[in-house]
């Protein structure tokens, strides 16, 4: 329970950090939410739609697990959770913006009156999710996609001990990938600094002479 609690610590923060950061780049200039980010084919409303879907969507496993269900994560699987996102990502500045909020705050409030039993079916996961899992996920994706929406937030500049966490569980998830190759991770990763080594484990960052980890 503790790691749920600590999950849930670091993704007020993603949240709160996400929030301020839009609202002092749009105050400064407005954002433009048809703007292509940094995730390839995705605009910032794009982006921003997804963040407040995903919201909604742990939302929805965890009061269903409250009830004793396990529910999919999205309404419609992936065609679902895609149409959504597009429908979402064409509306205005403003529109987008407050179902940030709102969504975030939705979930947020779903967390602290859930009890952390039962499962869910997350889209992309083959098998049941814990619900005590789905904090992390969250953190995982604000904060990366955060980096993505090009808003002033860098790998550098990501919470250390959400650093140190995802790396603990990316790395082991790079050696279960080469079960056949080196045991430690290329000397060049290695000499990355822990934000610059996560950002390859996911794809981020490129390393010359290094094929993309991806793991993310």
């Amino acid at each position: 329970m503790d790691s749920v609690m600590q999950a849930c610590g670091l993704g007020r923060d993603a949240h709160r950090r996400l929030l301020i950061g839009l609202a002092a780049r749009h105050a400064e200039v407005p954002l433009d939410m048809s703007r292509p980010s940094r995730l390839p084919g995705w605009t910032v409303g794009h982006l921003l739609t997804h963040l407040a879907r995903n919201a909604d969507s742990h939302r929805r496993m965890i009061e269903g697990a409250g009830r004793g269900e396990v529910l999919d994560q999205y309404l419609g699987g992936a065609e679902g959770r895609d149409r959504d996102i597009d429908d979402g990502a064409v509306r205005t500045a403003a529109e987008i913006l407050a179902d940030a909020r709102t969504s975030i705050e939705r979930l947020e409030a779903a967390w602290a009156d859930s009890d952390w039993r039962g499962s869910g079916r997350r889209t992309l996961a083959a098998t049941e999710t814990p619900i005590a899992a789905l904090p992390f996920l969250r953190v995982r994706e604000v904060t990366i996609h955060h980096v993505d929406l090009d808003i002033g937030l860098e790998f550098e500049d990501l919470d250390p001990l959400y650093v140190q966490l995802e790396l603990d569980r990316l790395e082991t998830s790079w050696w279960a990938n080469h079960p056949d190759g080196p045991t430690e991770l290329p000397d060049e990763a290695v000499a990355l600094s822990p934000p610059g080594r996560l950002a390859w484990l996911m794809g981020r960052a490129e390393i010359e002479g290094l094929a993309s980890a991806e793991v993310f």
